[in-house]
This record gives C-alpha cells, structure tokens and sequence, in this order.
C-alpha cells in the first residue's frame, strides 16, 4: 500500500463512504504518544476516546525532554496509554515524523503513467542521498492548478468547456520513507495486536486534521519537542519546508538555566503560566521563540519570491501553540493570519469537553487527521 494515497485529499473536509467500527490514529513523537479513537455515525466523526502520554520516564529523565526510546519501550508506553484511555480498536494508522522522510519536487516529461513507473525510481537516485534499498519509496503527480474563482471563468480567463493542453513536463512530488522506521512501527502494532491500514507522513495528517477545505497556499508551523517543523502546503502538497532545531524543549531549557529550578519545574511553570503576562518566564522563551518566528518569516519570504504567491495564513500546532498569550505573541511576530489549530472541531465531542479539547487540541492535529482518513476508506 502506497503510504502518499488519497494525498489531494490532505486538506479536505470529511466526505465519502464510511467505515464500520471505530478507527485509531498514533502519532509517536520524540517527547510523547498521542491518540485519538473516532467513528462514524450518522455522517459525523464522533470523539470516542483521546490521550497522550509522556516518553521521559520510559528512559529516566523528566516528563517533556525529548528520547529515543528503543522498538519494546515505546511498545510499552502505546500499550500503557491504550490500556488508559480504554481504546478498543485494533484497526490503526500511524505517522510518520518528517524527519524520517526524505521528500522533493522533480520535473519528469510527461509520459504514460506506465512509463513514469519505470523512469521514477531511476530518476529518484539523484535526489535521494542514501542507497535506494534503505528506503520506500512513492510518488505522486501534482495536479493542475484549478481556476483561481468563478469569475475567471466568466472573463474567459480559464475555458472550462476546452480541453486543456499538455504540459510538456509533469511536476512530481517524490517521497522516500527509510525502511527502519517502517520495520520498527511494524513490530509495535504487530506486538500489540493491531492492524494497520496505513502509515503517513505527519504533515499530511496535520494538515488533514487542522484545515478546512481550500487551495490556497498555508504554512503549518508544529513546534515538537526537541524541533519545530515549517511546511508550505498548497493543495494538499508539500510545497516547501523547513526544519528548526530548537523546540519546546529548549523553552523549558532556558527557563530552568534562567530561574535556576529544576526542568520538571520549568516545564510545568511554561505551561501553567505560557506568555500571557510579561514574567520572567515569558522572557526565559523569548530568544527561542524569537529564532523560531525569523525562521517561519524567511520561509514565507522565500515561497513568495519562488512561487509569487501569496500565504493564506498561519497554522500552529503542538503543545506549545496551546500556551496562553501565544497567539498574540505570534500576531504581533508574522504579517499574516496566525491561527491555532483545533482538530476537534472537525468532530463531534461532548459539550462539557469543550474548553479542555480547546486547550489541548493542538498537541492532537496528526492523531486527529489519521484517524480521519481512516473513517473516508
């Protein structure tokens, strides 16, 4: 099964045929597991059961610091969450971390699909960097940009009834997965009973889980433990990205080395107090943020000036995103429309959960947006 399928779907709403029973998404990051179990009923995702659990006790450091767990002890954690939050699922699907992939735009001449099959993975050696046997390796052909809107059609600027010429060249989004990532996610739901449907790249599921339909060009900023990931996604491809290293770790850092206290301290004063007053705190997470902010303002420069288009707006995800105050640090920090992600609003939860899914929603974009494709099979 090829791990890009449904791909254009990245961004769209939930439509098609609905799958019987319930469905579970896991997104296994350097700091924490997160999982969101949904069904479908009556046309509608239902909210059955979510929960995340911290990955530093599992290694005997602090809750929050990023590790690297080996394949039985994250086995161990999944299995401790699932049993906590009363999952009840075997059919899963699992994300992979961006920075396990390796993805690029080529040029190929357009040809049969055919042919492509054979001329793709010749054509793949010269930007993958690793031997060809390390990795998976799936491709995609980027569709056609669609008419800007109705009135374009109207003016005569795009001819619906015509047919549309042929590009001489196709543009191909490329993707390789490095095949120990995949043995190893293999072996933990195969421990665990599970089955699963299908393994996709974070981005993708993040995507998925946080945006409404549209095709205009989005940056997804996930601020993860240990890095923060800087995609442009347009029309459920990844148009350009970017990796800081410097993340939600590093804020707890500089407030434990500024305040002289201890990490799992630092960690829970970021939380409980984020950036809504000007404390020591907030000051402690100023340098990092600060470099994280230019990296997403120079990735918004380039894609204007390599495209000429345009950013739609600005998606955060991940815990951090959550803090108080932190939406309106990142207001008055990019020249765009800064939102927060919110994958429970694609689905249908209880109503005294309201706040705290609110607050907590960012952390579960990817689980959200898997589970999601798994209820459109």
């Amino acid at each position: 099964m090829g791990f890009l399928d449904k791909i254009t779907d990245a961004i769209s709403n939930l439509s098609g045929n609905s799958v019987g029973g319930s469905v579970l998404g896991i997104d296994i990051g350097s700091s924490s597991i997160k999982l969101v179990q949904l069904r479908r009923e009556d046309g509608r995702a239902i909210l059955e059961t979510y929960g995340a659990i911290t990955l530093g006790p599992y290694n005997g450091v602090e809750a929050g610091k990023a590790v690297k767990l080996p394949v039985n002890k994250i086995t161990e954690a999944l299995s401790d969450l699932m049993r906590e939050t009363n999952v009840t699922t075997k059919s899963v699907s699992v994300a992979i971390p961006f920075a396990s992939s390796l993805t690029s735009i080529i040029q190929m001449p357009n040809m049969p699909k055919n042919q492509l099959n054979q001329m793709i993975p010749l054509e793949a050696r010269k930007y993958i960097p690793v031997p060809m046997n390390e990795v998976m390796l799936d491709w995609f052909i980027i569709p056609d940009e669609e008419p800007k809107s109705r009135s374009e059609i109207l003016e005569g600027v795009y001819d619906s009834f015509e047919k549309p010429k042929e590009k001489n060249n196709l543009e191909i989004l490329l993707v390789a997965i490095f095949n120990t990532i995949l043995n190893d996610y293999q072996t933990i739901t195969d421990t665990l009973g599970l089955t699963t449907k299908f393994y996709e790249l974070e981005v993708f599921s993040a995507a998925r889980g946080s945006l409404s339909h549209g095709v205009a060009p989005v940056v997804i900023v996930d601020i993860g433990a240990s890095t923060t990931k800087i995609y442009v996604v347009e029309r459920g491809v990844i148009r350009m990205s970017h990796l800081v290293h410097k993340g939600s770790q590093d804020l707890t850092l500089h407030i434990e080395r500024a305040l002289e206290i201890s990490f799992e301290k630092a960690e829970r004063l970021k939380r409980e107090e984020g950036m809504s007053e000007d404390s020591s705190v907030k000051f402690a997470m100023l340098s990092t943020l600060d470099h994280i902010f230019s990296q997403i303002n120079h990735v918004l420069l380039s894609y204007g000036k390599k495209y000429h288009k345009n950013i739609s707006k600005v998606m955060f995800s991940g815990s951090t995103a959550a803090m108080d105050g932190f939406l309106e640090y990142a207001e008055s920090k990019i020249e765009n429309v800064v939102t927060i992600a919110n994958p429970f609003n694609k689905v249908q939860t209880p109503a005294f959960l309201d706040d705290a899914l609110k607050k907590v929603g960012p952390e579960f974009a990817v689980a959200t947006g898997l589970a999601l494709r798994q209820l459109q099979s």
